[in-house]
């Protein structure tokens, strides 16, 4: 196996989040906010600075959320990193609940995480060792792979340890840029919405008899009811003075 040519790994399957409301435009987004690419680069600069490397990987993941993304120098190490991830084990899961490096000097003599040492043996591989890397609540893995066994010396460890730190502060804080973007979008929505959400209310109070706070309650409870956006039902009322909905919303009124 030749382990140079650089390609991001899959990541875990996760279910897409529920929209906001009012919802932002829209954003492409990964797991953790942090690119394959971004990954890639670093898992590339490890095996640069670890003269015994054949390869390595570079995860990142947000405390509390599912596993993000993922990276790889070669697509054979693709399927060591997501052993871990189904069987929740290996030294990628031990470094980011340890928050220490993992090492597996020889993995022929290793009895940890059968998974992990069955699929790097099939893989040509004998030594892997694993660095954690946190800033506030974003966590980053970086995994070198050698062919023989022995492979992080001190000085090493040294070289990847100050990459893998840069590269999780630069991570990070690109990650809180984009949550920015994200908000600001969120209110820019919010702020274009709200003409056509009071004009909406302004119908209700007409139609139904009731205040503007009893209005806005009705929209919103319409909205969550028929799984739609605010703004979007909104916009319907308005569309049609309320004529069709007088029933449906009547029925939401309190004492109904």
């Amino acid at each position: 196996m030749s382990l140079s040519s650089a390609s991001p790994a899959p990541p875990a399957p996760q279910a897409p989040p529920a929209s906001p409301e009012p919802a932002a435009r829209d954003r492409p987004e990964q797991s953790a906010d942090v690119s394959a690419r971004a990954l890639t680069r670093l898992a590339e600069e490890a095996v640069l600075c670890a003269p015994g490397a054949c390869g390595a990987a570079a995860t990142a993941g947000v405390d509390g959320g599912p596993e993000g993304p993922a990276a790889v120098t070669h697509p054979d190490l693709s399927p060591l990193v997501a052993v871990q991830f189904e069987a929740g084990d290996g030294p990628i899961p031990a470094a980011v609940r340890t928050g220490e490096p993992v090492a597996a000097d020889d993995l022929l003599a290793e009895r940890r995480w059968p998974a992990f040492r069955a699929a790097a043996l099939d893989a040509g591989l004998r030594s892997s060792t694993t660095l954690p890397f946190r800033h506030d609540e974003l966590t980053v893995t970086v995994t070198v792979c050698g062919f023989r066994p022995g492979l992080m010396d001190a000085r090493t460890h040294t070289l990847a340890t100050l990459i893998g730190g840069l590269a999780t502060r630069t991570l990070a804080r690109d990650r809180a840029y984009e949550r920015v973007l994200t908000e600001v979008d969120q209110l820019d929505t919010a702020l274009r919405s709200r003409p056509v959400i009071d004009q909406a209310c302004g119908i209700l109070m007409h139609v139904l008899g009731c205040d503007a706070d009893t209005a806005f309650q009705l929209l919103r409870r319409q909205s969550q009811r028929t799984n739609s956006r605010l703004a979007d039902l909104a916009r319907e009322v308005v569309r049609t003075k309320g004529r069709g909905m007088e029933a449906a919303l009547a029925r939401l009124l309190p004492g109904r």
